[in-house]
C-alpha cells in the first residue's frame, strides 16, 4: 500500500505517538485543575507550546491551540473582523485559497463586510502590486495563503507581508501545507496571524494552532471558560497539543534533510511521468512551490478514472483538496489558474512525505503505463 496524498494528510509519526500515550493513561488531568493532576499536564501543555513558536518564529504567548487549520482559519479572519469592524470593513484575499478561507469571507460577506479576491497567473502566483493597489482606507485584513494545498505553489509572503506592515493592514497567513516542509517565519515575514494543523505534520487529527501576534485585536469564536487567555474556551486537548509540540520538534530537526530527500523522490516522478506520458503538463510554477507536491495534468484523460485504477494498485493519490471531494466540478483552483477545462478535468495531485521511498516512484512508475494505455482505449 503506497500513500502519496500527504497533502490531505499524514500519518502520525511513530515518536509523536509513544511522546502522547502518557496522556492517555497516567497523565489524564484537566490543565486548568490547581491540584497535582492539573499541574502535571499544564507544565506539558507549555512546552508544546514553546515547540509550535520556535518552528513558526512567535513568541509561545502568542499561540493559541484549536482543533484544525479550518478552526484558525475561521477564527482569524472572522475574529479579526469582529474586534476591528469600526476602523473598517473590506477583507483582501486571493481566488485561490483553501475552502476555510473562502467560505469565512463568504459569510463576511453576507454580513455586510466587502471581500476583494485577487486572481493569479497561470503560474498560481498573486501579484504583490495588485495586492498593494487594492488597499483601501476601509481595509483591515489580508487573507492569503502560504502554500496552495493543490499545486504547492509557494506564495511571496515575505513581500505581501511588507505590503501589509507599510499600510497598518493585518496579515492573516494560512500555512497549513507549509508548516514543517519549507522554513516559517512569523517576526521576519512580517506575519500577524497565522493558521497551521498538526495532522499535517505527523499529529493526529483534531489539534491545530492560530499564531496571534502581540497587539492584534481578535475576538473569540468560543465563549466560555478562561483557557488560552481568554481567547479559546473549551478544555484543552492535552494529548493532541502534546503531539503538535512533538510534531513541531521532529519538523524543526529533520525539515532541511527531509525537503532534500522528498523533493528529489518528487522530481524523479516527475520526469518519469512526463516520459510515459508526453501530453502530461505541470499545473503550477515549476521552481517555486513545495518540494512535496506534484500536480498533473493527464491530458485527455478524467482524473476519476486515473485514481480509481492507481487505487486497484494500492497506490492513494489524489485530485485536489480533501475538504472538496466529493464534488462533480472542476478544481476552482486551477480554473483561477486559467487551466484548460480538459486538462484540469484530468490532473493528479501526489503530494509526498516521510514514509515515501525510491521503490514506491518506481512502482508508481511502472504500473502507470498499462493504466494510461488501458484508459485511452476506453
Amino acid at each position: 500500500m503506497i500513500y502519496m496524498d500527504y497533502n490531505a494528510t499524514a500519518p502520525v509519526h511513530p515518536e509523536v505517538l509513544e511522546a502522547i500515550l502518557p496522556f492517555y493513561r497516567e497523565q489524564f488531568g484537566n490543565p486548568s485543575s490547581i491540584h497535582w493532576a492539573g499541574r502535571m499536564v499544564k507544565g506539558a501543555v507549555e512546552e508544546a507550546r514553546e515547540e509550535v513558536a520556535r518552528l513558526v518564529g512567535c513568541a509561545p504567548s502568542e499561540v493559541i491551540f484549536t482543533s484544525c487549520g479550518s478552526e484558525s482559519d475561521n477564527m482569524a479572519i472572522k475574529g479579526v473582523a469582529a474586534a476591528n469592524r469600526s476602523k473598517g470593513n473590506h477583507i483582501i484575499t486571493t481566488s485561490v485559497e483553501h475552502p476555510a478561507v473562502l467560505n469565512s469571507c463568504h459569510y463576511l460577506e453576507h454580513e455586510g463586510y466587502r471581500i476583494t479576491r485577487l486572481p493569479v497567473d497561470r503560474d498560481g502566483l498573486v501579484d504583490p502590486q495588485e495586492l498593494k493597489s487594492a488597499i483601501g482606507d476601509k481595509t483591515i485584513l489580508v487573507s492569503a495563503m502560504f502554500a496552495n494545498n493543490e499545486t504547492g505553489v509557494l506564495f511571496p509572503v515575505r513581500e505581501i507581508g511588507a505590503i501589509c506592515r507599510e499600510r497598518g493592514v493585518y496579515f492573516h497567513c494560512d500555512a497549513v501545507q507549509t508548516v514543517g516542509k519549507v522554513p516559517v517565519d512569523c517576526r521576519g515575514m512580517d506575519i500577524g496571524l497565522l493558521s497551521l494543523s498538526g495532522h499535517k505534520i505527523g499529529a493526529p487529527k483534531g489539534i491545530g494552532a492560530l499564531v496571534v501576534r502581540k497587539g492584534i485585536k481578535l475576538h473569540p469564536l468560543l465563549h466560555g471558560g478562561a483557557q488560552e487567555r481568554n481567547r479559546r474556551a473549551g478544555t484543552e486537548n492535552v494529548a493532541g497539543i502534546v503531539a503538535l509540540g512533538k510534531a513541531c520538534q521532529i519538523a524543526k530537526e529533520e525539515m532541511s534533510s527531509e525537503a532534500a530527500r522528498v523533493q528529489q523522490l518528487r522530481d524523479r516522478l516527475e520526469k518519469g511521468v512526463m516520459a510515459i506520458f508526453p501530453q502530461a503538463s505541470l499545473n503550477g510554477h515549476r521552481e517555486n512551490r513545495l518540494p512535496t507536491t506534484a500536480n498533473i495534468s493527464f491530458t485527455g484523460l478524467e482524473a476519476d478514472s486515473l485514481l480509481l485504477n492507481l487505487d486497484l494498485q494500492g497506490i492513494a493519490v489524489s485530485s485536489g483538496s480533501a475538504c472538496s471531494s466529493g464534488t462533480l466540478k472542476a478544481s476552482p483552483v486551477l480554473a483561477a489558474m486559467g487551466v484548460d477545462p480538459a486538462s484540469a478535468k484530468g490532473s493528479v495531485r501526489f503530494s509526498l512525505g516521510r514514509t515515501n521511498t525510491e521503490e514506491e516512484v518506481n512502482y508508481l512508475l511502472g504500473v502507470l503505463p498499462e493504466i494510461l494505455q488501458r484508459l485511452q482505449q476506453k
